[in-house]
């Protein structure tokens, strides 16, 4: 019976704490929302005891909508990494210490930097 509990508890993944919900809102600098903007969202921060101590590597990836907005499902409290990627515009990345149940992240995007050429 022990044994049976044991392996139970060590099939479980262990989190840095509960679960959040995120929201984000995707805006440019004019203010106006920036729809098909691709959302990744990568937690880094947590160690499984399943698989032996290592790192949990979970992401999602969703888009936005005509709104700006994108929800991503439930995921675990900690440090998280988030980068924004739409066309004409610069990719936005920023790591984040979430630990709040619901969090709405607002990111504001900036338009793409003229390139330069040293010839």
């Amino acid at each position: 019976m022990r044994k049976l509990l044991l392996m139970g508890l060590l099939a479980l993944p262990v989190f840095a704490g509960d679960l959040t919900k995120l929201k984000f809102v995707v805006t440019n600098m004019a203010g106006k929302p920036v729809d098909r903007a691709d959302v990744i969202v990568k937690f880094v921060e947590g160690r499984s005891l399943a698989k032996l101590g290592k790192k949990i590597r979970t992401s999602w990836e969703v888009h936005t909508t005509q709104e700006g907005t994108a929800d991503v499902p439930e995921i675990p409290k900690g440090k998280i990494l988030i980068q924004v990627i739409a066309k004409n515009y610069q990719t936005f990345g920023q790591t984040y210490d979430v630990m709040d149940d619901e969090k709405t992240i607002e990111v504001l995007l900036s338009p793409p930097q003229q390139q330069y050429t040293a010839h």
